[in-house]
Parts: structure tokens; sequence; C-alpha cells
């Protein structure tokens, strides 16, 4: 999936109408690729603001009755031709029945591709009507604070956000031992380190990838990880970055290594200096 895919289905996630399988499938590359979170920060605030831009108002009590009386009332008409319901559709005028004259002559209902052109062109116009709001929630002003309120984002992705936005953010990548790469992210003026991998190796279910801080020689853990399916995670390390600090990566049993001193030969080794 690219960037232009993922800005495309944000939309729908943000308004909770995507496809059991459409929102696996974004998810995943939400994980993968936390450079575009900004779509779903975008997308999620211009939803927010829209509904609370509408008062809530209870429906009249005589509502139901009413609209029951209506249809027990009102005449049946015969359905109009397919190309006129469509151009009405289209135009967003009434479709307007065709005299009773003219009932044998009728067209038979739009098929098929007619009604899905036109939902297609709807839909087209929903997303240039929601690409509209955000130019206008952007003129407004929507600080970022308020957007992260918005949303409930990952804290590695918010780490992340935070190091790259520093004026001395910085990142270097290894190739892992047994496949893949593995990037470390860190500004000292932030004091955070955010790890992400890519095609990490596969590893028994019973063990787990413990991450460390490298300090003056002794090994400190950092907290542990499951990397994703396909190897890919992003992973914000426990603790605060100390100047001149290593981060690795190990394989160690379920839970993390057992008295908190590495059992294998890291398979990570970033210098941070």
């Amino acid at each position: 999936m690219n960037e232009h895919e993922f800005a495309e289905l944000a939309a729908g996630y943000a308004l909770n109408s995507l496809s059991p399988h459409d929102r696996s499938v974004f998810e995943a590359e939400r994980v993968k690729h936390p450079e575009w979170e900004h779509w779903v920060r975008m997308d999620a605030a211009t939803a927010a603001a829209l509904a609370d831009g509408v008062a809530e108002a209870a429906p009249p009590l005589t509502m139901r009755s009413s609209l029951l009386s209506r249809i027990a009332t009102t005449p049946q008409v015969p359905a109009i031709g397919a190309a006129e319901a469509a151009a009405a559709i289209e135009a967003g005028e009434p479709l307007t029945p065709e005299p009773a004259d003219e009932r044998l002559s009728a067209e038979p209902p739009p098929n098929t591709s007619t009604i899905q052109a036109v939902s297609r062109r709807n839909w087209s116009r929903g997303l240039l009507a929601l690409a509209a709001c955000l130019v206008v929630l952007t003129v407004l002003g929507f600080g970022a604070a308020s957007i992260n309120e918005l949303v409930n984002r990952p804290p590695a992705v918010v780490a992340l956000d935070e190091i790259e936005s520093a004026p001395d953010a910085a990142s270097a990548t290894v190739e892992v031992t047994g496949g893949g790469t593995a990037t470390a992210h860190w500004a000292p003026s932030v004091g955070k380190v955010v790890l992400v991998t890519n095609g990490m190796p596969e590893i028994p279910e019973d063990e787990t990838f413990e991450l460390w801080w490298v300090r003056d020689g002794d090994p400190i853990s950092a907290g542990t990880f499951e990397a994703g399916a396909d190897g890919d995670t992003t992973v914000l390390l426990d603790g605060a970055w100390s100047e001149e600090d290593t981060v690795a990566v190990t394989v160690e049993p379920e839970g993390g290594a057992p008295d908190g001193v590495p059992t294998t030969d890291p398979i990570v080794a970033i210098p941070t200096a």
C-alpha cells in the first residue's frame, strides 16, 4: 500500500466505515508507517469537528404517527426511467414520475452499473467535501495538541513524532542478524529512543525480543516486544536515553531475561553517541 491509498482509507477509518478486511490492512500499514500518521490525525479531527457542530435534538413525539399516516394516504406512482433517475440523482434534483399514460413505455429501473456509477460520483463528492473541511480546519489553526487529544495514538508513534520534530533528531540503521533491518531514532533534547524494525527474523513462540540500553558496558533492560507477522514494528524503549548509550536487541525466553541479564548475543547493536 502506498501513501495515497493509505490517505484514501484514512477518511473511512475516521468515520468507522471500513470493512473488517480494509480496517485490518489499514491498521497494519499504520503500524509499519508511523510517518503517515498525520493523515489519520487530520481526518479524525475533521470527523470530530463535524460531529460537534451538529446540535443534539430529540425527534417530535408525533413523527412516527405522522410518517405512517402520510405513507397510508400518499398515492403510489410508477417508477421513472433509468436515464432520468440517474440524471436526477447526479444533479441532486427530486425524482419526478412519468405521467400515467406513459407507464407502458417507461424504461426499466436503473441497472446495477448505473447505480454504482452514481454511487461512485457521490462518494467522490464526499471525499472532496472532507478535503475542503480539512483545509478549513487547517486555516482555523487546529493545534497539534488539540489533534492529539482527538486521536488515541500508540506511545511509540507519539514519541517518534516528537523525535523527528526536534532540531537535534538523529537516526541510524543496521542490519539485523538473521535478516531484516533496524533503525534507531533519538534526539538528546527529547531523551527518548524509538526503534523501527523491518523484516525481523521469526523466533519460537516461547521466546521474545528484548531491548537493552548498553551503558558503560552494562546492559539495562528497556522492555520486550513482539514483531508483527511481517517482522515490522515500531517500539519505544523504556527509560530515558543517556549520552553514549548503545541500543541493543537480544532474543530471550518469554517474559524477558530471567535475571535481568542478556542470555544471548545481541542481534542488533546501534550506538547513539
